[in-house]
């Protein structure tokens, strides 16, 4: 009856539940519980692994371009950054609230990996998130414009919880290109939060976005009460070389 039971189990893809019964049944620990014990363990198990499942697919799905987490950001290193509002951030009520960050500073200072941080904290609350540098996403669009899958691309984007978009600013946006980021911008204002990294100021960003008037629709839909991370000196690229580099000298 056991195993006619635990193959049930499997056939009812109730994997977490069956792993649990499975290791009972070899360890013969069912007979030590009581239908309680047993049921409730079952239960227990079964909801963390539809929980990790679930985790490991908004990760996947993510595509994110590091591996990172909160605990892993260094606050050690001097560049201007506010242990306090990392921590506000990590309980992704901006996320909630459909709030817009905005992370900038110069090239190497960890931009994109507290980008990548924080979207791997809302993925673990659950919260869909999309990664995409913004000219490999601008890219892709542009080939599904050719290939007709362009809707189905922005409808993607569109169902995020989060989108994080990489790298702003690091290529010029011509006429058509500006058309796609309003398009982005205008279905998640006060509808969904955005992560932007750059290493241009705010400041500049009329200049790379180009034309005036959707220049100033796009930044008072993502900066105007965005949250800002304004990250400072040296690259920690660099510092790590030097690091290395003193390491072998020794």
């Amino acid at each position: 009856m056991t195993q006619k039971t635990l193959e049930t189990i499997k056939k009812l893809r109730l994997w977490g539940m069956a792993r649990v019964y499975e290791t009972s049944l070899e360890n013969a620990r069912q007979n030590a519980l009581s239908a309680d014990e047993l049921v409730g363990g079952l239960v227990e198990a079964e909801w963390d692994d539809r929980q990790n499942r679930n985790l490991e697919r908004r990760l996947r799905n993510a595509r994110f371009r590091y591996q990172s987490c909160m605990e892993s950001i260094d606050y050690q290193a001097d560049r201007n950054l506010d242990r306090g509002q990392l921590i506000r951030f990590a309980e992704c009520n901006y996320i909630g609230k459909h709030e817009n960050i905005i992370i900038t500073g110069s090239t190497g200072i960890g931009k994109s990996f507290i980008a990548t941080a924080l979207g791997h904290q809302a993925c673990t609350f659950g919260f869909k998130v999309y990664y995409a540098n913004l000219g490999k996403l601008f890219s892709r669009l542009k080939m599904g414009k050719a290939d007709g899958s362009y809707l189905k691309e922005i409808s993607k984007i569109e169902r995020q919880d989060l989108l994080i978009i990489d790298d702003f600013g690091l290529i010029p946006i011509d006429s058509a290109n500006r058309s796609v980021l309003m398009e982005i911008v205008e279905d998640r204002h006060n509808r969904a939060s955005m992560i932007i990294t750059s290493q241009l100021p705010v400041n500049c960003w009329h200049e790379v976005i180009g034309e005036k008037t959707i220049a100033d629709a796009i930044l008072d839909r993502i900066a105007h009460d965005a949250h800002r991370i304004e990250l400072r000196g040296e690259s920690l690229r660099k510092i790590r070389d030097k690091k290395k580099n003193m390491e072998i000298m020794n």
